[in-house]
């Protein structure tokens, strides 16, 4: 990422593309021994952005990373900062122009179990629906011993409720599937499979927005 990123030369990690294509946001590496933190670059063309810094008002001394913004503007996130106190990972905030302001846990995600973990968010378009990952760690492990793709939809109280997980019911294996991406009308997914060894890239469908996903 960074080598079309002009004035930045660290690890750059799970970009996001804001919707109106104008703004990359991205995260350092999210290596334990790393400092992780949520930068921001605007884009000159096609090919070329340029690094305006560390997003304000966003980043903690812990892991701060994996952006996803809706078309109004409301920016969600994962970090770790609360997680010994409330086992919350995913947050919120209002991004303008590199600028996040009212951050705060996002209530209604979280299972409120020790080593299970939320993360790699994604937000629809609209606003309405998060979708991100259940992962059960272990400590010192690398990666998680269990990872599925959960969903929450915006309900008339302004808070996420977590949907049945029969609706990802095809999706979600034995194996760990995580790094959600969603299309604006919400009828096709992509995400991660890791299987053992192998990884791959996997895509989902369903005819509308009240249907259970189908079989990747």
């Amino acid at each position: 990422l960074y080598a079309g990123v002009i004035g930045y030369l660290d690890d750059a990690m799970e970009p996001l593309l804001t919707r109106d294509g104008t703004i990359i946001i991205f995260n350092s590496s999210n290596d334990p021994s790393a400092q992780t933190d949520l930068h921001w670059a605007e884009r000159v063309d096609d090919f070329t952005f340029v690094y305006r810094g560390k997003i304000d008002g966003v980043n903690s001394p812990a892991l701060d990373a994996v952006g996803s913004i809706d078309t109004a503007g409301n920016m969600y996130f994962v970090t770790t900062r609360s997680y010994a106190q409330d086992l919350m990972t995913i947050y919120r905030g209002r991004f303008n122009h590199g600028v996040v302001s009212d951050v705060a846990p996002v209530k209604g995600i979280s299972l409120g179990v020790p080593l299970q973990v939320n993360f790699d968010v994604e937000v629809s378009a609209d606003g309405t629906t998060l979708y991100f990952v259940d992962g059960l760690f272990t400590p010192g492990a690398s990666v998680p011993q269990t990872a599925d793709l959960a969903v929450a939809v915006r309900g008339a109280d302004g808070e996420f409720h977590r949907l049945n997980s029969s609706v990802l019911a095809a999706v979600n294996t034995s194996a760990l599937e995580y790094a959600a991406c969603i299309s604006e009308d919400q009828r096709e997914l992509f995400f991660t499979r890791l299987e053992g060894t192998q990884t791959g890239i996997y895509r989902s469908t369903r005819p509308d927005t009240t249907s259970d996903w189908g079989t990747p």
